[in-house]
């Protein structure tokens, strides 16, 4: 594991895999080992950074939290690789990862399903302050389930099959520890306004599931339409979570976006 100093002095830990030109693996929720099935498609042909974002797994954390943190976080990890680094982000990691693209030298920027709210959904949304309500009764797990019911499921799902799938789900009820920071990425995402025009000058591939919740992928169209260089491929069969839960199929096609990237 590597350190590097953001710019206000909070520490973001990272690790290396491989050896080739830098890819860096930025996730929303939980920690960097979110992309542990995804770094084996690429370590071969990239020196792949998988660093945790901070007040996440071995990353530092301060008082403050904002959008400009987050990317001042994450430039600091593109400032220490070596060479114009392919972002790769999942989620509030997708948003990174396009912010990021917007002031730092990329090569190529892929996000799956950015956690950007647009139109109604975006004007209505309340989970910032149904969570609060929630941890203000002391109900830690009832807040986390709000989240992951929503972002994971789009609110499209009965209690008794959503409280099967928390069964299932291997991170839960570990999950819950990370109520607070997921608070803050929260109100982050609800105050974000996609802007019109993207200033982003590299290839940028948008992906997104056919099962994945609406109101993202409402959101991955209209980051596609907001991006000058700007191509979206949907997933058939897959949700918010197929980076993960279907790597190969996801690698695979970045790998191609990849490919058309090095040979423009």
């Amino acid at each position: 594991m590597q350190t590097v100093s953001s710019a206000d002095g909070t520490r973001i830990a990272y690790e290396t895999h491989g050896e080739g030109p830098p890819l860096l693996l930025l996730h929303g929720g939980g920690t960097r080992r979110y992309w542990d099935p995804v770094v084996p498609h690429f370590e071969d042909d990239h020196t792949v950074v998988v660093p945790d974002r901070r007040g996440r797994g071995d990353s530092g954390d301060g008082d403050a939290y904002s959008l400009d943190l987050a990317v001042a976080d994450t430039r600091a990890v593109v400032d220490a690789v070596d060479g114009d680094p392919v972002l790769f982000g999942h989620s509030f990691g997708g948003l990174r990862a396009i912010e990021t693209a917007r002031v730092a030298p990329v090569e190529a920027v892929v996000a799956y399903e950015p956690a950007v709210l647009v139109g109604d959904y975006r004007d209505e949304a309340d989970l910032v302050a149904r969570m609060e309500e929630r941890l203000d009764d002391g109900d830690r797990r009832g807040a986390m389930r709000l989240h992951l019911r929503e972002v994971l499921h789009g609110g499209d799902i009965g209690d008794e099959a959503f409280e099967r799938w928390l069964d299932e789900w291997p991170a839960w009820p570990g999950y819950a520890d990370f109520v607070e920071t997921t608070l803050r990425m929260n109100r982050v995402i609800e105050a974000y306004r996609l802007p019109e025009t993207l200033e982003v000058d590299a290839p940028a591939l948008l992906l997104t599931g056919s099962e994945g919740p609406a109101h993202l992928r409402d959101s991955v169209r209209a980051v596609r339409d907001a991006v000058p260089d700007g191509r979206l491929v949907e997933f058939d069969g897959l949700g918010h979570n197929a980076p993960a839960s279907a790597p190969e199929r996801v690698a695979e096609t970045v790998r191609e976006f990849l490919e058309r990237v090095d040979g423009r």
